[in-house]
C-alpha cells in the first residue's frame, strides 16, 4: 500500500549530490582584485610578476597573492579591500604604462577540486554584488571624418569610372571636400555627376575646384547615429563575452557608460567593448617601396605601409576591396598549417568587389591591412588630453591563387588576435572609437546589506518554519523543512549551473517559490489528517493524502510556471530575473513536496508493520 519505486530513491540521490556540488562554490566569497594583462608585443612571465611585487612593496601594500597565468597572458593581484584595489590599480597603471592593460577584477576563490567539475558561484546582479562601471567617450570628431572619408572615395571613384581626369580629391581640416580636376577637366560634368550621387552636399565651382560641404543638420545627425551604433555594437560585443545583465546607457551628448555585474575578467571585457581593430583589403602596387620609403615619393594613388613580419615597407593601392564593416560574420580557425586564421564572410556588394578583384588579379598579390586605434593620454598644462593613434599593419602579403568572392580566410595573425579580431569582426564596428574616461567598482555595500539581510532572513524563516512545523505537525514537520531546504539547494544549484544572474526581484521570485513549497507541503500534510481523522490506517492515510494532494499541487503550480514564462519571455531586466528564479523555484519545490518528502515519510513508515499512529 505505502510503496515507492527504487528507481525513485536513486534520482533524488543523484539530485542531492548534483545539487549540493554546483551549490557549494556560493560560499566562497570573491577577492578584489586587479588583474594585468599582456598587449601584443609584451608577456607575462615571472619577471613580471617580480617587478609588481617590487612596485607594490615600495608603496607600502600587502597584497594577498600575485599569481601569474602565463598560459592566459594574465597576472592577478589579490587584495583584501576594494579601497586596496582602487590604490594598486592607479600605482599599476601609472607603472607599466600602454604595455599593459590594467583592469579591476573580482577573482573567485573556488577550489580547484570544484572548479574541475565546472562548479562556479551563481552570478549577482549589480544591485547585489557591484561590479564594474565604465563611463566611454565617443570621438564624434573621429565619426565625422570617417564619413568625410567615405564621401572623398566615393567622389574618387566615380571621377575615376567617368573618365574625368583629377588631381586631388581630399578631407581638409575645416569639415570640406575639394577636388581638384586636370584642367582640361569638364568641370561642369564632373559637378553634375557628384551632385546626382551625393545630393545632400553643399557644392562651390571655382576654376577647376569643386568644395564639397555636409551640411550642419547632417553632420548633428552623423553625431547621433554614432553614439546609436555604438552602443548597438557595445551590446553584441557584451553579449559574445557573456556578460550577463549588463547596463548599457547613453549619458550626455557623448558619453556611454556600461555596467557589468560580477565580471570574471574585467581586462578582456574592457579589450573587447574598447576595441577599434578591423581590417582591409588592398592591391599590391608595383613599385619599388624601399625607394619609396627613402625618398618619400609614393606613387600617385598608393599609400606606404610596413609589414608587421619583415618590418619592411609595402606599397599598396589606396582603393579599398574590401574592409571589415562590410564583413557578415567571422569565425577563427586554423589554416592548412595549422596556423591561427580567421574566416570571413563578405555581404553581396564586398563580395562582389572581391569577386571582380580576384578574377582580374589571379597571380598578382594581395595585401591584408590590421587597423587598430590605440588610445593615448597626455597631460598638458595639468589637464588630461586624450587622442589616438592609428596602427596600420600589413599581416599578409600573398599572391591571388584562386578566384573567390564573399568566403575566404585571413591569415598572418597571431592566435589570440585571432580569437579576438572574429569576435570584433561578428559583433560589428563601432561607428567612432571611444576612450575610457572613468572606470571603478560599483560599490556593493549597499548589495553586501541585502545579501545579508537577505541570508538572515531566509536563516531564520527557516528555524521559524521548523519550530512550526515540528510544533504543529511534528515528525512531518521536520520534513518538510527538509525539503525546503532542499529546494533552495536544487534552486542554487540550477542558477550556478546555467550562469542565471541573481538580482534583487530574483530574491523576492525565490522568497515565493519557497511560499508556495510551503504550500504544497501543507496540502499534503492536511490530507494526511483529513484521513486519519476519517479512520483511515496511517499507511493508506498517508498514500491517499499524497495522491489526492497531488492533483491539487500541480495545477496550483502549472499556472505559476505559465505566468513566470509569461514574464521572462515578455520582460526585461528584473522581471526576468524574478521569473527566472520563480520557475526555477516552483519546479524545485513540486519535486521536493511530492517526490522527495514522500521517498523519505515511505522509508521511514513502510516496513512498520504495527503502525497505529503518525507523528503529524
Amino acid at each position: 500500500m505505502l510503496e515507492f519505486p527504487r528507481w525513485k530513491y536513486a534520482i533524488i540521490l543523484l539530485v542531492v549530490l548534483v545539487a549540493g556540488l554546483y551549490a557549494l562554490p556560493n560560499i566562497y566569497p570573491q577577492d578584489p582584485s586587479v588583474q594585468v594583462t599582456a598587449s601584443r608585443g609584451t608577456v607575462v612571465d615571472e619577471a613580471l610578476r617580480t617587478r609588481v611585487q617590487g612596485v607594490l612593496q615600495e608603496a607600502g601594500v600587502t597584497p594577498k597573492e600575485v599569481e601569474v597565468d602565463a598560459e592566459g597572458g594574465n597576472l592577478l593581484v589579490r587584495l583584501d579591500d576594494l579601497d586596496a584595489q582602487t590604490r594598486v590599480s592607479e600605482i599599476l597603471r601609472t607603472t607599466l604604462g600602454e604595455d599593459y592593460t590594467v583592469a579591476l577584477n573580482l577573482a573567485s576563490t573556488v577550489p580547484d577540486w570544484l572548479t574541475a567539475f565546472g562548479a562556479k558561484p551563481m552570478l549577482l546582479g549589480l544591485d547585489l554584488q557591484g561590479g564594474v562601471h565604465f563611463v566611454m567617450r565617443v570621438d564624434q570628431q573621429a565619426a565625422l571624418e570617417r564619413r568625410l572619408d567615405a564621401y572623398a572615395e566615393e567622389a574618387r571613384a566615380i571621377l575615376r569610372d567617368n573618365r574625368i581626369r583629377y588631381q586631388s580629391v581630399d578631407r581638409r581640416g575645416d569639415g570640406s571636400i575639394v577636388a581638384v580636376l586636370d584642367p582640361a577637366a569638364d568641370v561642369a560634368r564632373a559637378n553634375s555627376l557628384l551632385a546626382a550621387d551625393q545630393p545632400t552636399l553643399q557644392r562651390a565651382v571655382a576654376g577647376n575646384r569643386i568644395t564639397m560641404r555636409v551640411p550642419e543638420t547632417e553632420l548633428q545627425q552623423i553625431s547621433l547615429d554614432a553614439i546609436e551604433q555604438n552602443i548597438t555594437t557595445l551590446r553584441n560585443r557584451i553579449d559574445e563575452i557573456g556578460v550577463a545583465e549588463p547596463v548599457i546607457q547613453r549619458q550626455g551628448d557623448r558619453d556611454v557608460v556600461v555596467q557589468l555585474p560580477g565580471v570574471q575578467d574585467t581586462a578582456e571585457a574592457k579589450r573587447m567593448i574598447g576595441a577599434t581593430a578591423t581590417l582591409a583589403y588592398h592591391a599590391v602596387v608595383d613599385g619599388d617601396a624601399y625607394e619609396a620609403q627613402r625618398t618619400g615619393i609614393v606613387p600617385p594613388g598608393a599609400r606606404l605601409y610596413t609589414d608587421r613580419r619583415s618590418g619592411g615597407p609595402v606599397l599598396l593601392n589606396r582603393r579599398v576591396i574590401a574592409t571589415g564593416e562590410e564583413m557578415v560574420t567571422a569565425q577563427s580557425s586554423y589554416d592548412e598549417n595549422g596556423l591561427p586564421a580567421v574566416s570571413v564572410t563578405l555581404n553581396a556588394a564586398a563580395g562582389k568587389r572581391m569577386f571582380d578583384f580576384t578574377s582580374a588579379n589571379v597571380g598578382k598579390p594581395m595585401a591584408v591591412v590590421y587597423i587598430e586605434r590605440i588610445p593615448q593620454v597626455r597631460m598638458v598644462n595639468g589637464e588630461e588630453v586624450r587622442s589616438f593613434r592609428v596602427s596600420e599593419e600589413v599581416i599578409s602579403v600573398a599572391n591571388v591563387n584562386a578566384v573567390f568572392g564573399r568566403q575566404f580566410i585571413t591569415t598572418g595573425l597571431e592566435k589570440q588576435e585571432a580569437d579576438d579580431l572574429a569576435r570584433l569582426l561578428r559583433s560589428g564596428s563601432l561607428a567612432a572609437p571611444m576612450d575610457f574616461v572613468e572606470e571603478r567598482i560599483v560599490g556593493p555595500s549597499l548589495g553586501r546589506e541585502n545579501v545579508e539581510r537577505g541570508v538572515t532572513a531566509v536563516g531564520f524563516a527557516f528555524l521559524f518554519t521548523l519550530f512550526f512545523f515540528m510544533l504543529y505537525y511534528r515528525m512531518f514537520g521536520l520534513i518538510t523543512s527538509v525539503a525546503l531546504l532542499l529546494n533552495l539547494i536544487i534552486v542554487l544549484a540550477v542558477m550556478s549551473i546555467f550562469g542565471a544572474t541573481m538580482t534583487l526581484p530574483g530574491f523576492a521570485g525565490l522568497a515565493l517559490s519557497i511560499g508556495l513549497s510551503v504550500d504544497a507541503n501543507v496540502l499534503i500534510n492536511e490530507r494526511i489528517r483529513e484521513e486519519l481523522r476519517a479512520g483511515v490506517p496511517p499507511k493508506a492515510a498517508i498514500a491517499v493524502g499524497y495522491d489526492k494532494a497531488s492533483t491539487s499541487i500541480f495545477d496550483a503550480n502549472v499556472t505559476g510556471i505559465l505566468a513566470g514564462v509569461a514574464l521572462y519571455a515578455f520582460g526585461t531586466g528584473p522581471l526576468r530575473g524574478f521569473a527566472m528564479t520563480l520557475v526555477v523555484g516552483i519546479i524545485a519545490s513540486m519535486f521536493t513536496a511530492l517526490t522527495v518528502t514522500r521517498g523519505i515519510v515511505t522509508l521511514m513508515y513502510a516496513r512498520r508493520k504495527k503502525l497505529k499512529s503518525l507523528a503529524i
